[in-house]
């Protein structure tokens, strides 16, 4: 299916599996030659951007686009609908993502035109991203930190990508994400050390460090993601997970993770109740590089291995963390950064990389006035209507 072509440019309607892996692959292809962008694990894209894999697709629907010209492929771009957040946040919002294309405005406008097509005989009223089909997937256009190496865990893009969002006129910021790259202490922060030794004792709270066991046979894994719906309900474009969501991203995280870096905080007063948690993973972005565009065969799954078994980085990533509102104010928070910061010390990281925090989160972002760090990455979510 053609949407339209315009000066030798084609917008494509990816139909078949051979379209779908040049989907993937455009962006490896785009991104070969930049020191800083990290390759996506192939298969993982593939899970995620597949109807029969991804649980998203039980309350989304989605179309990809290639836009080709003399037989090349020169973009591509994800349009999504999530009809449970649009039903959440009260709109009509298509969203793009897997936006990616040269610096050429003829073929920006026509992949975003694309989306905004479809949308619009969707019934929708406005056009919103870089967005997934959840918050699990990645979210917002680097707008700030171009010549800092990425992560697997956010969009990289070229500095012309918000060039041309800004030149296609009409859209305006939605929401700004603010990462941080943080020292980590060779003592642990006063202030931290000092909250987390008095809640553990006026609360009654206390550290949990999980065996595989309990997290996969005994459903601690599942109560993570769970805490995880009530402690995001209330943030940008957020739609609670499902159970077969929650069931992918156990297999997908808890599984591959270090028992020594998933640190849970319990509150006794209750039974032991999990109130909190921490999920932090050795960074991959090194060890990524050196795969052919993302997959694991011949060599690349030798890379990661190193990474996960040996801690062969002097980087870590906090990916989540959570805290059930009414723990938020008792300190629980600092419990996790305690017992994590002790394991990076331990493994001998040097840095962690703050996932991305929305910048009106000024609880989250003051966590870091109490160590040396810079916020050295923005992504911004743009929209516009249509």
């Amino acid at each position: 299916m053609n949407v339209f072509m315009k000066q030798n440019l084609e917008i494509r309607k990816v139909e078949t599996c051979k379209q779908l892996g040049q989907f993937v692959q455009f962006y490896n292809d785009l991104y070969r030659n930049c020191p800083y962008a990290v390759p996506f694990l192939y298969s993982d894209e593939l899970g995620t951007l597949k109807k029969d894999k991804n649980p998203a697709f039980d309350f989304c629907e989605a179309e990809y686009y290639l836009a080709i010209r003399e037989g090349r492929v020169v973009g591509r771009v994800a349009a999504i609908i999530n009809h449970r957040a649009n039903e959440r946040w009260g709109r009509k919002q298509v969203r793009f993502g897997w936006l990616d294309f040269i610096d050429d405005l003829d073929v920006s406008a026509a992949l975003v035109n694309a989306v905004e097509q479809w949308g619009q005989k969707k019934g929708m009223t406005e056009i919103s991203g870089p967005l997934g089909f959840t918050d699990m997937d990645r979210e917002g256009m680097l707008v700030e930190g171009f010549e800092r190496l990425s992560t697997m865990y956010v969009n990289y893009n070229y500095s012309y990508y918000p060039q041309h969002i800004q030149r296609l006129g009409g859209f305006r910021k939605d929401n700004d994400y603010l990462e941080f790259r943080v020292k980590v202490p060779e003592i642990i922060p006063e202030k931290i050390a000092r909250v987390a030794q008095m809640v553990q004792k006026r609360f009654n709270l206390r550290v949990h460090k999980f065996s595989r066991r309990e997290l996969l046979k005994e459903g601690m894994g599942l109560e993570v993601f769970r805490i995880l719906n009530r402690t995001y309900d209330g943030l940008y474009g957020f739609s609670q997970l499902s159970e077969k969501q929650i069931d992918k991203l156990v297999e997908d995280y808890i599984k591959k993770a270090d028992l020594n870096l998933v640190t849970a905080i319990m509150d006794d007063n209750k039974d032991g109740q999990m109130v909190g948690f921490g999920i932090a993973f050795p960074s991959f972005s090194l060890a990524l590089q050196k795969t052919r565009d993302g997959h694991l065969l011949p060599f690349g799954w030798w890379h990661l291995l190193k990474i996960l078994k040996f801690h062969a980085t002097n980087t870590v990533d906090l990916l989540l963390i959570g805290v059930l509102p009414e723990y938020r104010t008792k300190g629980a928070d600092a419990l996790i950064f305690d017992d994590l910061l002790h394991r990076f010390q331990d493994y001998g990281f040097e840095w962690a990389e703050a996932m991305p925090q929305m910048e009106t989160n000024k609880a989250v972002l003051s966590h870091w006035q109490y160590f040396e760090s810079e916020q050295h990455r923005r992504h911004r979510c743009f929209s516009r209507d249509i």
